[in-house]
């Protein structure tokens, strides 16, 4: 009898209380279980709304923006506005323009110093968005310019899009290169239809785009070079300028050889000295150049460009080495003019 009494005390408490110590799989099942699945369900469906919640905020702010993942070319006229969001990021080619900014904070990324509401745009420099930012470009004048990531405007945005080239699809490495490098008539195809990306780029060519992305300076009277005398060479007024600045130099015997391929050491001092030409920031940082397990093939006149190129990423090499002695492609070329617009400047 008292054993039965104490069973049936014992069973009259909550199972797992401090009186009832016995958890029963009834009770798990029926009662503790459930339990627990719906504190869980609450605790993550109030995480999971607040999660959405927050997301629905953020997707309002990019609402009625255009997005482009790579830099396009675009214009805006006098008294027009453009906002940027966090992210974006812009580079005046022409005009004159000031930063409005509403919230946040823009780096301008060819100095590293933050940009001041209010001021006037300088160009060819890299005004960059950071984490919850809205900044407006006001232009003062008709302006030209790059743009990426998000950003809206309030007037007409002139945008150029689309390639002619049936050998530059969109999923390719260049494509952005290319495509940046068209726009803006830096180099075109070699047909209206075939950019021919894997074709060798020649010592005029490239100098050439050097000149034309300095928005074609007047060059002096001559080059000084013996096999750069024909007036009617496309390439003439673009060595005379490159040679007249010190951007580029000749051979031992005299010449340029316009014709013959550049390489990629070349490239990079060539792109040193344009840089240098251009006042831009010839620092290095970091030991990127000693990482190429085939630095020692970089001629003594070429290793600090490419040290510089690399450094600033300029040049990223090609399957982990620098290459340096091959002949630079016309994709390779396009890609390292976009970089170093990106990375340095105009």
């Amino acid at each position: 009898m008292i054993a039965l009494l104490f069973i049936a005390t014992a069973s009259a408490s909550p199972a797992g209380s401090s009186t009832n110590q016995i958890i029963t799989k009834v009770h798990l099942d029926n009662v503790f279980a459930p339990a627990l699945r719906a504190e869980i369900a609450q605790t993550l469906g109030s995480a999971a709304d607040k999660a959405l919640s927050r997301l629905d905020e953020i997707h309002k702010n990019y609402i009625g923006y255009s997005f482009t993942p790579g830099f396009k070319q675009i214009s805006l006229a006098a008294g027009d506005s453009m906002s940027l969001l966090s992210g974006g990021s812009f580079i005046l080619s022409s005009g004159s323009a000031t930063l409005n900014i509403v919230t946040g904070t823009v780096i301008n990324l060819s100095t590293g110093s933050e940009v001041a509401s209010g001021a006037k745009l300088s160009l060819n420099q890299r005004y960059f968005c950071v984490e919850n930012t809205t900044a407006n470009i006001m232009p003062s004048t008709a302006v030209t310019g790059l743009v990426d990531g998000y950003y809206l405007s309030d007037g007409a945005v002139h945008v150029a899009t689309g390639l002619p080239f049936t050998d530059v699809t969109a999923g390719a490495w260049f494509y952005a290169a290319v495509e940046f490098a068209y726009e803006n008539d830096l180099f075109k195809g070699t047909t209206a239809t075939t950019f021919s990306p894997n074709t060798s780029m020649t010592r005029a060519m490239f100098v050439t785009v050097l000149h034309r992305l300095d928005g074609l300076p007047a060059a002096g009277s001559g080059s000084g070079f013996s096999d750069v005398r024909d007036s009617s060479q496309y390439y003439y007024s673009a060595v005379i300028w490159a040679s007249g600045n010190d951007i580029v130099n000749g051979y031992t015997d005299g010449t340029f050889q316009p014709n013959r391929n550049v390489t990629r050491e070349q490239m990079a001092a060539i792109m040193y000295r344009y840089a240098e030409y251009k006042k831009r920031d010839l620092s290095t940082s970091g030991n990127v150049f000693e990482t190429f397990p085939d630095k020692s093939d970089v001629s003594g006149y070429a290793e600090q460009p490419m040290r510089w190129a690399v450094s600033w990423e300029v040049i990223r090499g090609s399957n982990g080495k620098l290459l340096a002695q091959n002949t630079a492609t016309r994709a390779e070329v396009a890609q390292i003019i976009y970089n170093y617009c990106g990375k340095i400047g105009r």
